[in-house]
This record gives structure tokens, C-alpha cells and sequence, in this order.
């Protein structure tokens, strides 16, 4: 019988095979109800990020070879301010694999490449706080709604 392997974690452009799958998932979550948007479109999008030393930034979470998690940073994500920058995006697990620490871990390696890019603040938007103020978010503005604004504050 065969070990299972460990979760681990890699900048997309090393797993180009995991590209469509990875843009399904965002889609998938954020995207469906939204006017030409495709996971053709946002596999284009995550295709920009091929380098680990610039922005945009995309990191997979891998099981067995399998896409399990992704998360980005990106420049802007429709911020209401022009200085809110750079942003967390698209930080998605697979739904079979929520609540094992995945989006921990994700959001936490995409904060480490962020300091080692020197950023000293990373911004984002949710309607759902409670995760990221466990990972040490704060927020920045509340919005009608669930929906704020929050940030982390690396330096």
C-alpha cells in the first residue's frame, strides 16, 4: 500500500498543469454569477503570474498531484482606493478539503513571499473576517452588509 503524500505548496507557474483547474476553483467561487467571466478568462489572468520575485503572485496548495487550494496577490482587486495595494484575491479551497488548515497555510506562505518582496501591507476583501482576523487581519473598513475591507500589516 502506498503512503499518502503531504499536502505542499508551489507558485502556479511550477504546476502549469494545475492552471484550468485552479481557474475553475476561483470561477467557480467568485466569478459565476458575473458577466463574461470564464475559467478561460481567469485561467489567462492566472497565467500572468511567472515569476516568484514580482507581482502577480499565484500559490496552489497540492495533494497526490491534485489542486486542493490557491490563493493570489495581485496588484488591485476593484479596490475604492488607489493606494490600497498590493491585494490577497482569489484564496479558495477545494470543499473537501476545508477546515484542515489549507487556507492557513495558503494565506500564511503568500504572506511570507510578500515580505520577502519587501510589501508591508497586504489588503483584501471578505465577508468572511473571522478566518483572517485568526491569521492576523485587521479591518480596515466595514461596508453594508458582511462585506470589509481588511488588511494584514507585515512590517
Amino acid at each position: 500500500m502506498r503512503a499518502a503524500m503531504a499536502t505542499s505548496f508551489h507558485h502556479l507557474f511550477e504546476q502549469p498543469q494545475l492552471r484550468t483547474a485552479a481557474a475553475g476553483l476561483i470561477h467557480h467561487e467568485f466569478w459565476t454569477e458575473v458577466e463574461g467571466a470564464s475559467v478561460e478568462r481567469m485561467a489567462t489572468r492566472l497565467a500572468q503570474a511567472t515569476d516568484a520575485d514580482r507581482i502577480p503572485l499565484c500559490l496552489v496548495a497540492v495533494h497526490d498531484g491534485a489542486l486542493v487550494g490557491v490563493v493570489n496577490l495581485v496588484e488591485d482587486d476593484d479596490s475604492p482606493e488607489p493606494d490600497w495595494t498590493p491585494w490577497l484575491a482569489g484564496m479558495v479551497v477545494a470543499p473537501e478539503w476545508r477546515g484542515r488548515g489549507v487556507g492557513s497555510q495558503l494565506v500564511r506562505r503568500l504572506l511570507d513571499e510578500a515580505r520577502r518582496l519587501g510589501i508591508g501591507r497586504v489588503w483584501f476583501g471578505t465577508d468572511g473576517p473571522g478566518f483572517y482576523t485568526r491569521l492576523g487581519a485587521v479591518e480596515h473598513r466595514h461596508v453594508p452588509g458582511d462585506f470589509r475591507y481588511m488588511r494584514f500589516d507585515l512590517a
